[in-house]
């Protein structure tokens, strides 16, 4: 896990257990990075989607744009599966390849 600034940069796991950390870190206003970076997060559950919506919620009562970038394809999955992902900039195509394992079946 590191911190650069106003960008926050998780890695690892992101979930029911280590959110409450990052939620205690960007508690108060004056704590609301501008940027979290995703790309090393590995694991994710409900849990990382509301913390996110919890950033996004402090930010625009504090009329901050929060960016998150590079989200974990199962995050941007459960984002879209629970209608949430243009709250979250996501509704556009994210290229998630880069975070995801590839299978391949044999044509």
């Amino acid at each position: 896990m590191s911190e650069t600034g106003h960008t926050l940069k998780p890695t690892g796991s992101l979930t029911m257990k280590e959110v409450p950390y990052w939620h205690s870190k960007t508690n108060n206003a004056q704590a609301l990075p501008c940027d979290i970076d995703l790309s090393d997060v590995e694991r994710t559950d409900s849990s990382a989607l509301a913390w996110l919506l919890d950033l996004q919620s402090k930010g625009q009562q504090q009329q901050l744009a929060i960016a998150f970038h590079n989200p974990p394809e199962a995050l941007v999955t459960l984002a879209q599966l629970s209608g949430v992902q243009a709250l979250l900039g996501w509704d556009t195509e994210i290229d998630c390849t880069e975070n995801s394992n590839s299978i391949e079946a044999d044509s």
